[in-house]
């Protein structure tokens, strides 16, 4: 078995945005630019996800450039990746890095022994991108946590073979690729070993792990070998999945084994069968309410998330009611709600938009629908006494992934018990029990 690396975080300064593997692969970024001796250097690891998400990055660039005057500014992740000209042309910015090329150790040790690039340089010699469709693999990446957390990421895929009208997202990351079962059994055992005692696996597409390997095993596979070989990991987590390409392994571990924290988020977009089509998404609304009726039935204790786009292309209100009673319908708890934005070069911004009123209007209705939602939940928990992984400022997350703040200094990284008394501000409160 090749040997891989251990990278130990440190300097330079790392501006992530965007979703939880951007946040795995800043880590792997400040330990592989730390090693290589990179100084003097911000670099913002940006996302392409929707028009707002690169509008942003923009303007953190032009932020960070204001407050740290002669800093060298480097710019990779999705958006550098899908719109590399748009970067290389802001005078704030010396380089342009592809997704690929981000997480390659060579790269940095070309930038820490080469001279910080002159401001103004012409565009095209900012770029370093290439084609991420041409990767073809995986490589693992050990780190030993991330920066000020003490929930731990380990990124085992990368790319996305599906195609959605709307999504932007495999032009950034490419096509799906897998890290052996191995490698990831490896990379949780030394986080445990490390004192990690909650591990999130992670990645672009999670449930199309494995089919580009060996033997094609799914996700269920990869999750059962990890609760086998690494019996003393006190809490998996899983990331964002596809509820329809959840194989029967994968049910089976969600339904018997404790570990699996009750929390899913789904990645639905919409509740309504016509719009699901013309996004081109493999599930329809019933496939999603089986799926949460079949996992609610294994592990009764489950809560659900999930991702719900408003204002999509031809949605009607009546389609949009759709998605509204999905929210009941599938028994949800916590939604992530994001107005439809049009991405270039997508098939969706080519389809008759609806107006931008119209989609604001129904994401803060939806919104409203999931916060009331979630005060139920909260509602529902109060008296009940809740395992709590505290992160920083005494405050955690519940299994259930509700945030909690405790009323009394806790040590970071302490996973405590507590009996909750309320809820504020869109988080539990209680009161940690002594040790029996």
């Amino acid at each position: 078995m090749t040997e891989v690396p251990i990278l130990k975080a440190k300097a330079p300064r790392i501006v992530t945005l965007g979703c939880r593997l951007n946040t795995y692969e800043g880590a792997v970024i400040e330990a592989q630019a730390g090693e290589a001796g990179v100084e003097n250097a911000i670099i913002v690891n940006t996302c392409a996800v929707t028009g707002e998400a690169v509008r942003q990055a923009r303007q953190t660039i032009r932020r960070l450039a204001r407050e740290n005057p002669g800093a060298q500014m480097i710019v990779t992740g999705c958006a550098a990746q899908t719109e590399p000209e748009t970067f290389a042309d802001m005078v704030e910015v010396d380089l342009v890095l592809g997704n690929a090329e981000k997480v390659d150790a060579n790269q940095w040790r070309r930038i820490a022994g080469s001279n910080t690039p002159d401001f103004g340089v012409a565009s095209a010699e900012k770029l370093r991108v290439n084609d991420i469709m041409e990767v073809r693999d995986l490589a693992p990446h050990m780190i030993d946590g991330l920066s000020e957390r003490t929930r731990a990421f380990v990124q085992v895929q990368n790319g996305c073979d599906h195609r959605c009208t709307f999504c932007i997202i495999p032009f950034g990351r490419g096509n799906a690729r897998s890290v052996p079962i191995g490698e990831a059994v490896r990379q949780v055992q030394r986080l445990v070993d490390s004192g990690h005692l909650e591990v999130v696996l992670t990645g672009v597409d999670l449930t199309s792990w494995g089919p580009d390997l060996p033997g094609q095993p799914r996700l269920g596979d990869l999750v059962q070998a990890i609760l086998t070989h690494v019996p003393d990991l006190p809490r998996l987590r899983l990331s964002s999945i596809d509820s329809i390409e959840a194989d029967p392994a994968l049910i089976d571990a969600i339904g018997d084994d404790r570990r699996i924290m009750p929390h899913l988020h789904l990645s639905l977009q919409s509740g309504d069968d016509m719009i699901l089509k013309r996004m081109k998404r493999r599930h329809l609304r019933d496939d999603a309410i089986a799926f949460c009726e079949t996992i609610r039935a294994r592990r009764p204790d489950i809560v659900f998330g999930a991702d719900i786009i408003t204002g999509f292309p031809t949605e009607t209100e009546a389609m949009f009611e759709n998605s509204m009673r999905l929210v009941e319908e599938c028994g949800l708890t916590f939604l992530h709600v994001f107005p439809y934005s049009a991405r270039k070069g997508t098939p969706a911004a080519k389809m008759p938009q609806v107006l931008q009123a119209d989609r604001k209007d129904r994401a803060a209705r939806l919104r409203a629908l999931g916060e009331s939602r979630r005060d139920a939940f909260f509602a529902s928990r109060i008296g009940r006494i809740e395992n709590v992984l505290i992160e920083r400022d005494s405050k955690g997350h519940t299994e259930h992934f509700a945030e909690l703040r405790v009323s009394s200094p806790v040590e970071e990284g302490a996973l405590v018990t507590v009996r909750v008394h309320g809820a504020q501000d869109g988080r539990l409160l209680g009161k940690t029990l002594p040790h029996p």
